[in-house]
């Protein structure tokens, strides 16, 4: 098996999700916080990016839906602060 570099960049995004719900379950990260959307919103971007090459069609809705939904958590951040 080859390990290529879209396979490192899904690994790192999905220890970004990993971490991001490990900090708001120990509560040192809030789920309305800006923050906590864009490092789910990246880390499954960058899970998206390793579907390119390498496709699951159930892996792909679920970091499809994953990036939406952190979109909108981070335009309801903004919208709430007035931005």
């Amino acid at each position: 098996m080859q390990y290529a570099w879209y396979d490192l960049v899904g690994s790192v995004g999905v220890a970004m999700v990993i971490i991001t719900y490990v900090l708001l379950q120990l509560g040192k990260i809030k789920s309305e916080s800006l923050l906590y959307s864009i490092l789910n919103a990246v880390g499954a971007g960058a899970v998206l990016i390793s579907l390119i090459y390498s496709f699951n069609f159930s892996a792909f809705i679920v970091e499809f839906f994953w990036v939406l939904i952190s979109l909108y958590g981070i335009g309801k951040y903004f919208l709430k602060r007035g931005v």
